[in-house]
């Protein structure tokens, strides 16, 4: 009695490890940290480059290619391309302030792409606007070979500038730099050079908003790991400071509206004077992660919704109309809302979590791409594959090496939580298995050497 005989210690043991296996790190309530609402997604793989003081040191980028660097307080960084003569060049620099970061509503970032000679090809900046909350903003620059003028058309070396706007000096710590190069290749026949610019000529007229049940889905935190969406109603969580990212394909032909709402506080209205002016904002954004629009609204503790204005139907024409939202429905392929719930939330109504209902719809009839010389890199970037519509419909599956998908299950998807939660599930049923295999082996193996001494 009181004796540990070797089966009770192989017992215990795959006791002890079916249980850890299922429990996984953190399984405790008070192992679960809370999501830190400043954690930007990069994308995975992005190499490691530092931006040049000079254009004389200036790295290199390639066509496709994803990076990753630092931003300083009043810095300038140059990077280098190398461009043909018939190709468009898409550079788009995604500022990341850290945590705990100060900014004023007219800071930002600032990229363009500048020729051998100083020349301006193209430039863009975007603001992180009245909230004055630090979140990712992005802005894009090109050249291209189609345009009106005949600046910038020549193969040869060329230049990214990528400055940080601080006008008023309030941010004093670095950023984190996203940067993305996309290649789009020329026209077999150059098209129309005339942009619908009036909404007479496309349907500006808003659908009626979508109603139902929301269908839940975790937004990503970051352009690489934005979550699928298309027609229908989703719902999801956001937290003050939060900057949660979707993304929706739209193919050639098609128009895009997206309505924001945001639940109620538990307080319901304020009643007592407080608000935030600019408490939420979405902001749209193109395949080459190029701005296109944004919409913020006011709250006082009773829910509320911001719509993007009626936006024209994806056209290659769009490109030589005068404003974001015409110029930037260029593409067809996935287009990124960026939803962003100010700091000062927290303060006025308290850290949430706070009800954020997207009402996405996407009409019209996909048209045939426009006729391209070749593919663009990366690949499908100017595309809106099976795979994409699968996905925003509310699939999810693992890729295959053919680039297929195998549907695996309805709407439960999302690129956020849900996916890991199930890669955290299936790890776990794996490793419980296994053990469960081992321990019943080391058993059998006990008992055939008693019987043997036996």
């Amino acid at each position: 009695m009181g004796r540990r005989t070797v089966r009770g210690a192989v017992v215990a043991a795959v006791l002890c490890a079916v249980v850890g296996a299922g429990a996984g790190p953190g399984a405790g309530s008070e192992a679960v940290a809370a999501p830190d609402p400043y954690t930007y997604d990069f994308a995975e793989g992005a190499r490691a480059v530092e931006g040049a003081a000079t254009t004389t040191d200036a790295v290199g980028l390639e066509p496709g290619g994803t990076y990753r660097s630092t931003l300083p307080v009043n810095g300038r960084l140059y990077f280098r391309l190398a461009l043909d003569a018939t190709s468009n060049a898409y550079v788009s620099a995604t500022a990341v302030p850290r945590q705990g970061a100060t900014v004023a509503s007219s800071d930002g970032v600032k990229v363009s792409v500048q020729d051998a000679d100083a020349r301006s090809c193209s430039y863009d900046s975007t603001r992180f606007g009245p909230s004055r909350s630090p979140h990712p903003v992005a802005a894009l620059a090109s050249r291209v070979t189609d345009g009106e003028t005949t600046a910038c058309r020549q193969a040869g070396t060329y230049y990214v500038v990528v400055d940080r706007v601080d006008v008023a000096g309030s941010s004093s710590d670095d950023w984190d730099l996203e940067l993305t190069y996309v290649s789009e290749p020329g026209l077999v026949n150059k098209g129309a050079t005339v942009a619908p610019e009036s909404p007479e000529s496309w349907d500006s007229a808003s659908p009626d908003p979508l109603t139902g049940d929301a269908v839940r889905r975790e937004g990503g935190a970051g352009f690489a790991t934005a979550a699928p969406v298309g027609n229908g109603v989703w719902g999801d969580d956001i937290t003050p400071g939060q900057t949660l990212f979707y993304r929706v394909p739209v193919d050639w032909g098609q128009q895009l509206y997206a309505v924001a709402e945001l639940g109620s506080s538990s307080g319901g209205s304020s009643g007592g004077g407080r608000s935030v002016s600019s408490a939420l904002v979405m902001s749209l954004y193109n395949p080459a992660r190029g701005y296109v629009d944004d919409e913020g609204l006011f709250y006082d503790g009773r829910q509320t919704s911001a719509a993007l204005d009626p936006l024209p139907p994806v056209a290659y024409a769009n490109r030589y109309g005068s404003g974001d939202r015409v110029s930037g429905m260029r593409f067809a392929g996935s287009y990124y809302l960026v939803v962003h719930l100010g700091e000062q939330m927290t303060e006025r109504f308290g850290a949430g979590p706070y009800g954020l209902t997207l009402r996405v719809q996407v009409t019209g009839t996909a048209q045939d791409a426009p006729g391209y010389l070749g593919r663009s890199v990366p690949r499908d970037t100017f595309t809106v594959t099976d795979q994409d519509r699968e996905a925003a419909a509310g699939w999810t599956g693992v890729a295959g090496a053919d680039g297929s998908v195998a549907a695996a299950s309805g709407k439960s998807g999302g690129s956020g939580g849900g996916d890991a939660a199930m890669r955290v599930v299936a790890v776990s049923g794996i490793g419980t298995g296994s053990v469960l295999v081992l321990g019943l082996g080391l058993w059998t193996v006990v008992a055939r050497r008693r019987a043997g001494r036996a």
